[in-house]
């Protein structure tokens, strides 16, 4: 299948996640994101890091050993994740990995590729359409990424 011939965003979406989590799922390390509300779409999502840093969670133990030695580009796509699925934890049982908090809904993430060079751009709250030129650009770095 030709780049010319895939659906124009319909296969596609983008979520925009603070450093230094948006590393730690690069990293295949960190495989949820948390959220408050639960998203149905499933499929492809582009791995924008939003200009905002979260510094607190920079002296975390967790996320400091995963992100150690590794560049925090904060206002671009920096990869691809693919988004199989959301769940919440029950009440009062354990959290399903170290990173979920509890009370959010869990956006399970896997098939993570870095771009080797991050793209500039801008995101959105909530999962985002990318424009065509965007998707242009993470396919000339990830050309065999297809629906």
């Amino acid at each position: 299948m030709s780049t010319a011939t895939l659906p124009q965003g319909d296969w596609i979406r983008g979520i925009s996640v603070q450093q230094p989590h948006a590393t730690c799922i690069l990293t295949g390390q960190k495989g949820i994101e948390n959220r408050p509300r639960p998203w149905s779409w499933r499929g492809w999502l582009l791995l924008h890091a939003s200009q905002q840093t979260d510094r607190p969670a920079l002296r975390l133990p967790l996320i400091a050993r995963t992100i150690r030695g590794r560049e925090l580009t904060t206002g671009a796509v920096i990869g691809v994740a693919r988004l199989t699925g959301c769940h919440q934890d029950p009440d009062g049982s354990p959290p399903c990995t170290p990173w979920a908090q509890p009370g959010l809904w869990h956006l399970e993430v896997s098939d993570v590729q870095a771009l080797a060079l991050p793209i500039p751009a801008r995101g959105q709250l909530g999962p985002w359409r990318p424009t065509e030129d965007l998707v242009a650009q993470v396919l000339q770095q990830l050309p065999d990424l297809r629906p």
